[in-house]
């Protein structure tokens, strides 16, 4: 791996509720418990929420040049989302993990403008995230 970048790997599972019509953002959660109104949420039990990232992460997520892939892996189904990292991205939430189309920045968000929402996620990959059963892993790479 070259000096510029960072990798992290987040390891999380479906869950029944999971609808992903969120349109401008999409969730990974530790939380175990997901009601019908978390659209954008993903994935749930995660193994990391912001604040667990590694500090070299986020010292290169917070480069305004900063771009990441996250590809999201359930059995042998895969989707990539790219996004920008940004120099007041504050990366300081316990159990969430948001990353957004928008500009808009909170405790809670990864990157901001990214090339998919939940609600533009295949429906292949939605169908597997719905079982409880299926495991997630979501690989989170920096280039800055």
């Amino acid at each position: 791996m070259c000096p510029t970048e960072s990798k992290e790997i987040i390891l999380a599972r479906g869950h029944e509720n999971i609808s992903a019509k969120h349109e401008t953002t999409l969730e990974i959660t530790k939380e175990l418990y997901l009601s019908k109104k978390g659209d954008c949420i993903i994935a749930v039990g995660a193994n990391k929420g912001i604040d667990d990232l590694g500090s070299e992460f986020k010292e290169n997520l917070r480069k305004d040049h900063a771009r990441i892939a996250i590809l999201v892996e359930a059995g042998k189904v895969a989707e990539r989302i790219d996004a920008s990292g940004n120099s007041r991205l504050i990366l300081a939430h316990p159990t969430d993990i948001v990353v957004r189309k928008t500009s808009y920045i909170c405790n809670r968000t990864l990157a901001v403008q990214a090339d998919k929402s939940a609600c533009e996620l295949s429906r292949e990959l939605v169908e597997k995230l719905r079982y409880p059963e299926q495991k997630v892993k979501i690989t989170l790479v920096i280039k800055a």
